[in-house]
């Protein structure tokens, strides 16, 4: 693939249309940016013009063109690499993945709100999947339910199948922003799940019953039943909501009162 910046000319600018307005001038940058990754003169791959060309195009400073790039790449857009072009990206989850994290960590309550947003995000999305699921997301689906009941009893092997579970039922739906919002979820969904799945008391018949609730939801998306898919999700959350709820605050709590004794 050929780079977006050698392949420009004097009179072939990804930008041209006139120097941006002089108030915010960095927002307007990025915008133009992101509208030639949009409407494809910009191809994930494709690196960027250098700072100095971009800062030309645009008719800004050279420190306005970096800082609207660090923008991007904090937004996932672009990559940056040390000594190397400035290369536009697939959009993926990790801004945020990085952006829950931070989020769960800056409150008390964080790991409880993350249950509440997954039990108010998780029903639809299976319902959604059930009308949209293709052949080749109810075979992804079953690979992963394999995958779950070889690990019954194995908390580690359980939790990523768990994880690829729900991962497959938001991209089974067809809505590239709910399938974002579960894959950046992750790293909180588990240690949600590592809480969860640490109890002592949990036993085979335990193990057995959460396996088939999944089971449950499978099936209902396979029939294209979206209201059964999304009870079924519904109920596979109310089973294990309070226990989650009542480990998640008794950790938060003890590390609450942790932080406070190292105070001075």
């Amino acid at each position: 693939m050929s780079d977006a910046a050698q392949s420009l000319s004097d009179d072939d600018d990804l930008f041209s249309g006139g120097d941006v307005v002089p108030m915010r001038l960095g927002d307007a940058v990025i915008q133009r940016l992101t509208a030639a990754i949009h409407d494809g003169r910009l191809k994930p791959g494709d690196s960027l013009p250098s700072e100095s060309r971009i800062a030309a195009s645009f008719g800004v400073s050279k420190p306005i063109a970096r800082e609207a790039i660090r923008q991007l790449a904090a937004m996932g857009v672009v990559h940056i690499q040390q000594g190397k072009p400035t290369r536009v990206q697939a959009l993926d989850a990790a801004p945020l993945d990085r952006f829950y994290r931070f989020a769960v960590r800056g409150r008390q309550n964080g790991l409880t709100e993350a249950v509440e947003l997954r039990r108010i995000l998780e029903p639809p999305i299976a319902a959604h999947a059930a009308h949209r699921r293709s052949d080749s997301d109810i075979e992804k689906l079953d690979l992963i339910l394999a995958r779950m009941e070889d690990a019954l009893g194995n908390v580690p092997l359980w939790i990523e199948a768990d994880l690829d579970f729900h991962e497959a039922v938001a991209a089974s739906s067809g809505n590239r922003l709910l399938d974002f919002q579960i894959r950046g979820l992750r790293p909180v969904i588990r240690e949600v799940m590592e809480i969860f799945n640490s109890r002592e008391a949990r036993g085979p018949q335990d193990w057995r019953r959460t396996f088939e609730r999944h089971q449950r939801v499978v099936e209902a998306i396979r029939a294209g039943d979206a209201g059964a898919a999304s009870a079924a999700m519904s109920q596979h959350f109310e089973a294990a909501e309070a226990a989650i709820a009542e480990l998640a605050n008794h950790r938060e709590d003890s590390n609450h009162d942790r932080e406070d004794g190292s105070r001075p």
